[in-house]
């Protein structure tokens, strides 16, 4: 089995196109199935794990009720998918003759309010973010360039000076999928970017364009998402803020305070590259305080 799951993690990759992010947890949850299958062949007295013909929904069932112990319900509905894709690319190449996952149906996931700063906790964060030295300027860019755009933070890291149109003030993002989309930047963020690029150069002798990276790390290499996170939550930190979010929920308050402001939501799906409008209505219920006050106010027998 570790064979077929090196060949499916090479089909997503060239052919899907995955994300290095999501190619990771897919085949980390594969991995976890084929251990899963050799503990079961120990346990019925097997010399070795079950094999990938020997899977059936019985198999199948006895894996997910182990995952139920552990598990949240997100976990196991991404664990599910990732058997049910690598079961559907078997069958397409001949290597299987029936899908063991053919009676499982991916379970209803919670769907958790996105988690935003106010507007004050938001100009608090970017307020007190001074722009002394490089990585000071470079952390107050980063947080103006996700608070102005709502880019993700795995877009952000992956810009180029190239990307980045002063003139038009829009940014070219490579989004999920390697589907390109075009977001405005406000001036703010880009005059940060502009500050930035300056010290970028006295720093790291680096010229501000071209495929040259945006944001670098104290090496003069390109930011990780990880450091990324590191950096907001130093920020948010330091600053008081009682919320907890990271890059992610910059994302939702650039895209709650847009709602909040009247924005359409087929706006901000556009802006967020949402594939589909489901994804960005969940907004519409963390606006549900301005909807009520709307209606008190507006409503001749409110």
């Amino acid at each position: 089995m570790g064979d077929l799951i090196e060949q499916y993690g090479a089909y997503l990759r060239v052919e899907r196109n995955l994300s290095p992010h999501t190619l990771r947890n897919y085949l980390s949850d594969l991995k976890q199935f084929q251990r899963f299958l050799h503990h079961e062949g120990l346990c019925r007295g097997k010399e070795k794990k079950i094999t990938v013909h020997e899977v059936d929904h019985h198999v199948v069932r006895l894996y997910l009720g182990s995952l139920a112990k552990v598990c949240r319900k997100s976990s196991i509905g991404r664990k599910l998918a990732a058997l049910k894709g690598f079961f559907r690319y078997l069958i397409r190449e001949q290597k299987i003759a029936r899908d063991p996952l053919s009676v499982f149906s991916t379970p209803r996931q919670e769907k958790p309010l996105p988690v935003f700063l106010s507007v004050d906790d938001m100009f608090r964060l970017l307020g007190s973010v001074q722009g002394i030295g490089t990585l000071g300027i470079r952390d107050r860019a980063i947080l103006e360039v996700l608070y102005s755009t709502g880019v993700r933070v795995s877009e952000l890291v992956g810009l180029s000076w190239g990307d980045v149109d002063f003139q038009l003030g829009i940014l070219r993002v490579l989004g999920k999928g390697s589907k390109e989309r075009i977001v405005p930047i406000g001036e703010v963020a880009l005059q940060a970017l502009r500050d930035y690029g300056i010290e970028q150069g006295k720093r790291w002798g680096r010229v501000a364009k071209g495929e040259v990276a945006v944001f670098l790390n104290r090496a003069g290499g390109r930011i990780t998402t990880r450091s990324v996170a590191r950096i907001v939550e130093k920020r948010l930190r330091a600053t008081g803020v009682p919320v907890r979010v990271g890059p992610h929920g910059l994302r939702h308050t650039f895209a709650t305070h847009l709602l909040n402001s009247g924005a359409d939501l087929r706006v901000i799906q556009e802006l967020l590259g949402h594939a589909s409008l489901s994804t960005t209505q969940r907004y519409t219920h963390v606006n549900l305080d301005q909807l009520t006050a709307v209606y008190d106010r507006a409503h001749p027998r409110a």
